[in-house]
């Protein structure tokens, strides 16, 4: 009898361990699945905290060729099609474009409508994406310009800029529409 208990908390033991091994996994990592406007799944994005950075690996299809914006934006929610519940760019410091925690690198499509990418970002902790409304990540239908000024607020006449970028510059980067949005989620 004695040999049975031990064997059955040996037991416990060992899934009490793995369970909480799995539970620190889950908190170095996140997953998104992106779904375009018709709600086709266009691929992954993961997240994965290495400890003062963040990994980040992108692999997608079923989008259109180009290069594309691609943030990470406030509000964890993506409803179709217009995904503008999503809100605008993570950026919990207040900063201006292209300073927001949430602006990643320009994603380039190739000409069979795929990506394959991996970069680290210090921009944000993993655990910052997990706050009370969460986060999202969005591919726009242009690419980011990380508000540079652009031709279109130069004069005509002597080509000296006019102003400088429009709020919905400073705010988008000019990216445009949202073409997919997926929830980030442990």
């Amino acid at each position: 009898m004695g040999r049975s208990v031990a064997m059955a908390l040996l037991f416990i033991l060992v899934f009490s361990l793995s369970a909480v091994q799995k539970a620190e996994v889950m908190d170095h990592r996140a997953q998104v699945r992106l779904s375009d406007a018709a709600g086709h799944d266009v691929g992954e994005v993961s997240f994965i905290d290495e400890g003062g950075t963040v990994r980040v690996i992108v692999g997608l299809q079923g989008l259109p060729s180009g290069w594309h914006g691609f943030h990470i934006h406030g509000v964890g929610d993506c409803t179709p099609p217009a995904h503008t519940s999503a809100g605008g760019h993570f950026n919990p410091a207040g900063r201006n474009h292209p300073e927001h925690a949430g602006d990643l690198p320009l994603l380039y499509v190739v000409s069979d409508g795929t990506v394959d990418m991996s970069f680290k970002t210090d921009r944000f902790a993993l655990a910052d994406l997990f706050d009370a409304d969460g986060s999202a990540v969005i591919i726009h239908a242009n690419p980011d310009n990380y508000a540079n000024i652009q031709s279109r607020y130069r004069s005509s006449a002597d080509g000296a800029p006019e102003s400088g970028p429009d709020s919905a510059t400073l705010a988008t980067g000019d990216a445009g529409a949202r073409i997919a949005c997926g929830v980030v989620s442990r």
